[in-house]
């Protein structure tokens, strides 16, 4: 697989993070397909450099989103889910489907590596393009109730652009929710320096979230829920995991350093 520079390279840590749980945790989170693309992730570095408890944060995300993302699908089974920054994102994997439809946009280059990867399967759309255009709106198919999930993306954004991008998809979909995950003011200085740490020195990180029914109040939407990281995993890892590892569970979710925000468009 080609090598990805700037936010393009943090794709590689979600995707370390799924394959190393599946593999020590699978009653937690597994992702057989993530297991599958253990050989394109680059060298060794990520595995020397991430611990127990930063392994967990990729899978808790990915935990409390698959959740949502089911209940969405279950509620709605022609649903579209939007998978924004998909990077080498499996949920298509994961899911149980039925008749939804999956779309996947990222940059062009990074769609490039997915597609040669993980190729292109039935009710699966991969859209190249940026983001913050919405060009990529006009690939969606609008009848359809939709979930657009945003993973591991907004922190590298200012506040400002993500509420102006919130606005204008209140523009385009009239049936709509949005999943994304956010840290908060002090969880934004352990999550670049994480980052920086595994190599990557020139994703900056800036979007945070203190308070959740604030943000969704900037944004002119319903909060329909906000989830801990750590809820589930705090009970069903408890004994499996080490001391340090439960302790930053515990004070992250504690002081809501990350979680991820369900909103009404």
């Amino acid at each position: 697989m080609s090598k990805f520079e700037g936010v393009a390279d943090t794709l590689f840590i979600p995707l370390n993070g799924r394959i190393q749980v599946s593999k020590r945790f699978p009653e937690y989170f597994y992702d057989e397909k993530a297991i599958s693309l253990e050989a394109s992730i680059p060298g060794t570095s990520l595995q020397e450099q991430t611990s127990e408890f930063n392994i967990l944060c990729s899978a808790a995300r990915y935990h409390n989103m698959d959740g949502m993302m089911q209940a969405f699908i279950d509620a709605h089974p022609d649903a579209n889910i939007v998978i924004l920054g998909c990077g080498l994102e499996t949920a298509y994997d994961r899911m149980k489907r039925k008749q939804a439809k999956f779309y996947e946009m990222d940059l062009p280059e990074v769609i490039a590596g997915r597609r040669k990867t993980l190729g292109e399967r039935e009710n699966e759309t991969l859209i190249s393009g940026d983001l913050f255009d919405l060009a990529w709106t006009e690939d969606i198919d609008r009848n359809r109730p939709t979930m657009i999930v945003v993973s591991g993306v907004f922190q590298y954004f200012r506040e400002e652009k993500i509420l102006l991008f919130i606005h204008n998809l209140q523009g385009i979909f009239k049936d709509a929710e949005l999943v994304f995950d956010a840290v908060n003011s002090t969880g934004i200085k352990y999550a670049e320096k994480y980052v920086k740490k595994t190599g990557n020195n020139s994703a900056m990180m800036y979007f945070y979230v203190d308070d959740c029914e604030v943000f969704a109040g900037k944004a002119g939407c319903k909060l329909i829920e906000w989830r801990p990281f750590f809820k589930d995993a705090q009970v069903m890892l408890k004994k499996k995991v080490g001391l340090y590892t439960r302790i930053a569970m515990w004070v992250t979710d504690k002081d809501a350093r990350l979680k991820i925000l369900h909103l009404k468009l």
